[in-house]
C-alpha cells in the first residue's frame, strides 16, 4: 500500500480543525499528522513534521494566511490548500492566494446534514489528492492597467476557447497577459466558485490587453474582449445575429463541473470553422479533454499545455494522450503558438481543413 499524503491543518479555530480532521478520518490516503493555531505554530510543526499538504486558513490571529503563505512559498515551497469563507467581500484575497501559489481554495464547511458534509468532505479529499500531485511555485506579481486594444467594438467572427482548473486562475492571466490577437473574442470556462467568477473577470481585465467581462446570458462576442463563465453555469456559444453570442444556463453539472470545459468546447463544434483554437491549461481530473479530442478531429487546431509548467498535469494531460492536442506548450508560449495558429487559418483557403504542419512539442 503506498504511503498517505500527510496533512497539516491550519486554523486557528479548534472546532473547524477538529471537523477538517473528522472529514479525513477514513479516507485511507490520507492523514492528518498535526494541527496549528496561527502562522508562527504552523513554522515549528512544519519543520518538525515536514507535511505534503497543508490546509491554512486566511483569517488567522498575528499573521494572516496570505502573509504567512507568501514566506512559506518563498522559504519552503509546499502544497497548500486554502479552506476560507468564500464570500464576494474576501474574493480578492482568496484570488491573491492563487497568485502567491495556492493550489486550491475551498469553502469552508458550514452545513450539517449528511448529505453537506458528504460534499464537504469530497471536496476536500480532491483538493488534497490534487495539492499532493501538484508543483507549487509563487506567482509574479501581475502588471496593472496594460494598454488595452484600441477601437474594438466590432462583432467577434472569430474566437479562441480556454478550458482550466486547478491552477488555472494565474494559467490564465499568464496567457491573456501575453495576448496577441485585437480581432478575435475568447471565451474562458475556469473551475470557480460562484462568489470568485465576477472578481476574477475583473482581476484579468487589470492584466490584460484584452476588455476581460464576467459572462452574461444572451451577451453579443466582440473582438478584443473576453468573457469567463460565470461560477455555478455552463456556457456554451450560440449563433446571434451577424455574429456569436453567449447563453448560460444551469442545467446538470457535467464530468462534475458546472461551468463544464466540455459544455463549451462542445458548442463551438457547429461553428468550428470561426474556432481558432482550443486550449487546455492545467487542471485535475480530465473536463475538456473529450471535447478537445472532438475539436481536434473536426479540423480546429488544439493546444495543451505542458505538464512541466502545470500545476497539476490533468485535464491536459488527459488530452495529449487521446492524441488530441495539435501542440503541447509552456504556458509562456501559449498565446503565441494561438497568435501563430491564427495566422495559419487566414492564410489557408476554407478547403485546406487540417493545418499543414500538424506538430506535438516534446
Amino acid at each position: 500500500m503506498s504511503t498517505p499524503i500527510r496533512v497539516l491543518l491550519v486554523d486557528d479555530s479548534a472546532a473547524m480543525r477538529a471537523l477538517l480532521r473528522e472529514l479525513l478520518a477514513d479516507t485511507q490516503d490520507i492523514a492528518v499528522i498535526g494541527e496549528a493555531a496561527d502562522a508562527y505554530e504552523a513554522r515549528e510543526r512544519i519543520k518538525a513534521l515536514n507535511p505534503d499538504v497543508i490546509t491554512l486558513d486566511v483569517e488567522m490571529p498575528r499573521m494572516n494566511g496570505l502573509r504567512f503563505l507568501e514566506n512559506l512559498m518563498r522559504l519552503r515551497p509546499t502544497p497548500v490548500v486554502m479552506v476560507s469563507s468564500l464570500t464576494a467581500k474576501g474574493a480578492q484575497t482568496t484570488l491573491q492566494a492563487f497568485a502567491l501559489g495556492a493550489v486550491e481554495v475551498l469553502q469552508k464547511p458550514a452545513g450539517t446534514t449528511n448529505a453537506e458534509l458528504a460534499a464537504a468532505k469530497d471536496e476536500l479529499v480532491r483538493a488534497i489528492r490534487a495539492a499532493s500531485k501538484s508543483r507549487p511555485r509563487m506567482r509574479m506579481a501581475e502588471p496593472v492597467n496594460p494598454a488595452k486594444f484600441a477601437g474594438n467594438v466590432a462583432t467577434a467572427s472569430r474566437f479562441c476557447l480556454i478550458g482550466a482548473s486547478t491552477g488555472g486562475t494565474e494559467a490564465i492571466r499568464e496567457v491573456l497577459e501575453r495576448w496577441r490577437l485585437p480581432d478575435v473574442a475568447v471565451l474562458i470556462v475556469q473551475h470557480i466558485p460562484p462568489a470568485f467568477s465576477a472578481s476574477f473577470a475583473e482581476r484579468l481585465d487589470r492584466s490584460s490587453p484584452l476588455f476581460v467581462r464576467h459572462a452574461v446570458d444572451g451577451q453579443a462576442l466582440q473582438a478584443g474582449h473576453a468573457y469567463v463563465a460565470p461560477g455555478g453555469l455552463h456556457m456554451r456559444i450560440v449563433r446571434a445575429r451577424g455574429g456569436y453570442a453567449i447563453r448560460l444556463d444551469e442545467s446538470p453539472p457535467v464530468n462534475r463541473h458546472r461551468p463544464a470545459v466540455d459544455v463549451l468546447f462542445d458548442s463551438a463544434m457547429a461553428f468550428k470553422r470561426d474556432c481558432i483554437a482550443a486550449v487546455l491549461l492545467t487542471g485535475m481530473g480530465d473536463d475538456g479533454a473529450r471535447g478537445m479530442e472532438a475539436l481536434h478531429n473536426s479540423g480546429v487546431f488544439t493546444i495543451a499545455q505542458d505538464e512541466a509548467t502545470s500545476i497539476v498535469w490533468g485535464m491536459p494531460g488527459v488530452a495529449v494522450s487521446l492524441g488530441a492536442a495539435d501542440r503541447v506548450v509552456p504556458l509562456q508560449h501559449v498565446a503565441q503558438t494561438v497568435a501563430d495558429a491564427a495566422r495559419t487559418r487566414s492564410s489557408s483557403s476554407p478547403a485546406a481543413g487540417r493545418y499543414s504542419e500538424k506538430r506535438i512539442s516534446p
